[in-house]
């Protein structure tokens, strides 16, 4: 198996450097570390609401079933995270479409949103793109320092590279070393503000959804627009089909999309967002043998559950820069009807 799989293991590789720009280079392949045992294996982190949409805890390894290309996985390993420290790459769009009405302004303020939900054992970092990626803030936990660089960004400009910048921060987190309480990879997401329009990537939402997919970096879109531009009152035409775009790439990941067109979304999507970070189960398998797009569903054996998590791995070559697509794998699923 190549070192393009995703595998469990006490801290992640620590990589050097961060690319001043992203849009204008290949993707990097991501760190790879090893088990300590004689197999590979792959971990996958899933959340857990019932249908009130309420976290639910207290379940086991037997609770779940991991399915791979259709065929049910063995489950290794089981851990129930409960609570911990979060690591958050805050992706904020400075590209000159944010210039309309108050859309800069309004994502700055979604931005303070989440940076307010932290915990002193939190880390955020703030990343900023409009046709190139740059990191404005380093990871840290002093929120006062990241609301002055939300203060210096300068004002939006240029041509928008939404998905490449997506793909630049998941892999850039990815590569971070952990500080303070040690590596938690399963705790890390990336936050996207933006207003969605993409004007100039190379990569399309479902490869980049197989990118973060293949590091288990889930990513949650944070859509600052007007009222009258929601997509939920369906007053503009092409509307739907933006939403569905960014939807399927933030679901595909593990992650969501949230639609902010009163300051009272933002502020409930930043909520969401850290709750469901401190509340996740992660499982480990074995990793295939078999190269290519490796699709997953992770699945409670309680029908009234909902799961979420991100929708495959790849196994030798790159899956996602080849075209293939993590199409077909449910990142919302309900719980079999087989019940324990």
């Amino acid at each position: 198996m190549s070192g393009r799989s995703l595998v469990l293991t006490c801290a992640l590789a620590v990589m050097a450097g961060v690319p001043r720009s992203y849009a204008a280079q290949e993707p990097q392949d991501p760190p790879a570390a090893k088990f300590s045992s004689a197999v590979d294996v792959v971990s996958v982190t899933a959340i857990v609401r019932d249908r009130k949409g309420r976290f639910v805890r207290d379940l086991d390894l037997h609770d779940f079933t991991v399915i791979e290309a259709g065929e049910t996985r063995k489950i290794l390993d089981f851990r129930a995270e409960s609570d911990g420290p979060v690591k958050l790459a805050m992706l904020f769009d400075v590209s000159g479409s944010m210039r309309l009405g108050s859309k800069a302004i309004d994502a700055r303020q979604a931005a303070r949103q989440v940076f307010s939900a932290m915990r002193p054992q939190d880390e955020a970092a703030l990343y900023v793109f409009d046709s190139s990626l740059h990191r404005a803030s380093a990871f840290t936990s002093d929120v006062a320092a990241l609301d002055a660089a939300l203060d210096k960004l300068d004002p939006p400009y240029g041509q928008t590279s939404l998905y490449d910048a997506v793909a630049g921060t998941a892999r850039d987190v990815a590569k971070q070393e952990e500080h303070g309480s040690g590596p938690l990879p399963q705790r890390r997401a990336v936050v996207v503000l933006t207003d969605g329009v993409d004007t100039g990537s190379r990569l399309t939402p479902a490869m980049v959804s197989g990118i973060a997919s293949e590091i288990d970096v889930p990513v949650y879109v944070v859509a600052v627009m007007s009222a009258i531009d929601d997509p939920r009152e369906g007053t503009q035409p092409g509307d739907e089909e933006l939403s569905s775009a960014l939807g399927n790439l933030s679901r595909w990941t593990g992650g969501e999309l949230f639609i902010a067109s009163a300051p009272a979304h933002a502020s409930i999507a930043a909520r969401r967002i850290v709750d469901e970070l401190r509340h996740q189960y992660v499982l480990a398998f074995e990793a295939s043998t078999r190269p290519g797009w490796r699709p997953l569903e992770v699945r409670s054996r309680d029908r009234e559950h909902i799961v979420r998590s991100r929708s495959g791995y790849t196994v030798g070559g790159d899956g996602a820069e080849e075209g293939r697509q993590p199409f077909g794998t449910a990142s919302a699923v309900q719980g079999s009807k087989t019940k324990r």
